[in-house]
């Protein structure tokens, strides 16, 4: 061996003395002998290719070889959460499943395993937190980046929104060959898309009840323009993280919508108070025209039947006047003397000793009691004169 030259009496190596880098002199373990190693795979070669090397057997086996490691090479795995695509020449052949797969070795062809189940994310107006461990969290103490988080509203305010793009591959080979750039794209996509329906939507529903269909639209519009570029792209999710007023209006804007619920909570007063007036004052009106119209009515029958009745009475009249005379004549004075205070006088009477006159009213006689006015002797005789007339 080359290290034994020049070596002296002692010899041993390029150390000197013997003494191998592993330390311990001759008597440690020694490093494997290259030169041995080679010599011995020769001699194995030279037994199993009889004319060497440079014969035709050694020329065949080489060559053998050499082909069957190129076609090994040509198998790759496909993990669960990929897909397989082969190229020919550059150019898109096939997609394969995952498993142990093979294509024909390079460089006829060789094979790109996109994670087509992997869902990525992508904030925009603002850098998350590294620390984060939760999507909410990504937003927490994370750097804004106004220039994407600043939008103008459809009611021209300005609004800071940040909010998070979930995606995932739906077709390998257009997300392969279709654009450079995937990550930007949906970015670009989904800030376009995000700008649109913020324009069309006022800044009070941005704040309450719109931000479920902010997402919704924004989704959907962003998978519109990704699915127009046929990117091979799909938009899972659109979560807003932050739906805010500019940092240095915040507290003018505070003041705003504090004015504005006041404004609602006096609008809202007056109405429960009108509701409860006006259909009270309705009631009293329809209950006021109801009493006029059934007073109207009376009225009406009332003065027909009376009219009715005097008909029937001209009519009876102009049968028998002189019957029909006598007989109002009698009905009139019954209806005037009914109540009166009636006393007879009988002029004729004065000098028989009886009493001249006779109270009529007086001869309601109560129980148990003589009529008042009248004693109880004159009472008999005034009454004999009065059936005597």
């Amino acid at each position: 061996m080359t290290w034994n030259q020049g070596g002296g009496g002692s010899g041993g190596g390029p150390w000197g003395g013997g003494k191998s880098p592993w330390g311990g002199g001759g008597r440690g373990p020694r490093p494997p002998n290259l030169e041995e190693i080679f010599r011995r795979g020769q001699d194995r070669m030279r037994r199993l290719l009889p004319g060497g090397w440079g014969s035709g057997a050694g020329i065949l086996f080489v060559v053998l070889a050499v082909i069957v490691i190129w076609g090994l090479s040509g198998f790759y795995r496909v993990e669960p959460n990929e897909e397989g695509v082969v190229l020919r020449f550059g150019a898109f052949n096939r997609v394969t499943t995952p498993g142990l797969r093979y294509h024909l070795p390079a460089p006829i062809e060789y094979a790109l395993t996109p994670k087509v189940t992997d869902i990525n994310l992508i904030d925009i107006g603002f850098r998350a937190n590294p620390g984060a461990t939760t999507v909410r969290g990504r937003a927490q103490g994370a750097n804004e980046v106004p220039e994407e988080s600043l939008m103008l509203t459809g009611d021209e305010n300005i609004v800071d929104i940040n909010f998070t793009v979930f995606w995932r591959i739906k077709n390998a080979e257009e997300y392969l060959f279709r654009i450079r750039n995937p990550a930007l794209t949906v970015k670009a996509a989904a800030e376009s898309a995000m700008r649109e329906v913020i324009g069309s939507t006022e800044i009070a529903r941005a704040f309450a009840e719109g931000r479920a269909k902010i997402e919704t639209d924004t989704q959907a519009l962003a998978q519109h323009i990704l699915d127009s570029y046929q990117a091979g792209i799909l938009i899972t999710l659109v979560q807003l993280q932050k739906v805010d007023p500019p940092g240095p209006v915040l507290d003018a804007f505070r003041d705003v919508q504090s004015a504005k619920i006041d404004l609602n909570t006096a609008v809202n007063e007056a109405q429960a108070y009108a509701n409860d007036v006006v259909p009270r004052a309705r009631g009293d009106a329809a209950r006021i025209v109801q009493q006029a119209e059934a007073y109207r009515q009376q009225v009406v029958l009332q003065s027909q039947g009376d009219a009715a009745r005097f008909l029937s009475v001209y009519q009876s009249y102009k049968a028998a006047e002189d019957v029909t005379a006598r007989r109002l004549y009698i009905e009139t004075m019954e209806d005037i003397l009914k109540g009166a205070n009636k006393i007879i006088l009988d002029k004729a009477a004065a000098g028989s000793g009886v009493v001249p006159y006779l109270p009529l009213p007086g001869l309601h006689t109560p129980p148990g009691g003589a009529p008042p006015g009248t004693s109880s002797g004159a009472a008999p005789p005034a009454a004999g004169r009065r059936s005597q007339q």
